[in-house]
């Protein structure tokens, strides 16, 4: 560059080089709301499987439900879980990178005795424990074999997928899967059995989820121009039944002066712009869609739903 102009090969020659992503660890990627909805569904379904799965296997009612969803650090989940417990390290071909299924100890015990036999397991014995037999892993591995199928079965709508269990370990502090600040989504599920509420957790990596973020978000199935075969427009409308949406009843509105606003005090009445005459708006998700009449059900407010406006405002 001496002469001052720019050598078009050179720069074709970097050009070809590896492309580097940016990364900032201060601030760890972070999956939208809108995706964690689609997630939230598929683990839901995973919930079920598993709570049909176990309650035929132990022959004892179990019921799993999600407890909370989470974006935390590797770092984060290791520490949150008891320093002995059990953990399934899987892959989940073709995506990226090893996930965790954790089984609390309390739960994987109560496991191991009701498929050898007990019909009642104490807390008490399970509590004494601080570590598994080589038999009491292996009968462990098979359900979490199990609970892996039931895994693939819950993404068939999103991504094919084949899970393979690659490890087993029962110190949290010996993983060494992934870095302490790679971001990740913590499931948990809390399980009742026999009256005991324990927890299973599940521990996904970021980066399984970067070849299908466009599979998790709705706006795209619509606009991707796919025709839907019949099973998908019914797994579909499933999806959407269970998308909240949020309902609100606009009373009135009124203006007053700061002055007013800051002599404002306990026992004031506002008069708002409404007539009582006239039935007030309901909104969904921000948009007016009908026209209701309030009232009360059972010492509690309700509103009678007396028109229809399609979304668009309709002022009388």
């Amino acid at each position: 560059m001496d002469s001052g102009e720019i050598d078009t090969e050179e720069m074709t020659e970097e050009m070809k080089g590896p492309k580097v992503k940016t990364y900032d660890f201060k601030r760890p990627v972070r999956l939208s709301k809108e995706y964690l909805s689609t997630i939230t569904m598929v683990f839901e379904d995973f919930s079920k499987l598993i709570s049909n799965l176990l309650s035929t296997q132990l022959k004892k009612p179990v019921d799993a439900k999600i407890a909370a969803i989470e974006q935390v650090s590797f770092d984060e989940f290791v520490h949150s879980v008891p320093n002995f417990t059990l953990m399934g390290v899987f892959k989940s071909a073709p995506l990226n990178g090893l996930q965790i299924l954790e089984i609390n100890p309390q739960f994987s015990l109560q496991i191991v005795e009701l498929l050898c036999g007990y019909t009642e397991v104490s807390s008490e014995e399970l509590s004494e424990k601080s570590s598994f037999t080589d038999i009491e892993l292996a009968i462990l591995e098979d359900v979490m074999q199990s609970l892996l199928r039931s895994f693939e079965a819950a993404w068939k709508d999103i991504k094919d997928i084949s899970v393979s269990l690659e490890d087993t370990e029962t110190k949290p502090q010996l993983l060494q899967t992934m870095s302490p600040n790679e971001p990740v989504v913590l499931v948990t599920f809390a399980v009742t059995l026999e009256k005991q509420r324990t927890f299973i957790n599940m521990c996904i990596p970021y980066i399984f989820f970067e070849d299908i973020l466009d599979k998790l978000s709705f706006k795209n199935w619509f606009h991707s121009g796919k025709e839907f075969d019949s099973s998908e427009r019914g797994q579909l409308a499933t999806n959407l039944d269970r998308v909240p949406v949020s309902v609100e009843v606009k009373l009135g509105e009124s203006q007053m002066d700061i002055s007013d606003f800051l002599e404002m005090d306990e026992g004031d009445i506002i008069q708002l712009d409404e007539k009582t005459s006239k039935p007030l708006t309901l909104f969904v998700e921000d948009k007016p869609y009908f026209k209701v009449k309030p009232g009360m059900i059972d010492n509690k407010l309700a509103v009678e739903i007396l028109k229809f406006t399609g979304g668009e405002s309709d002022d009388e």
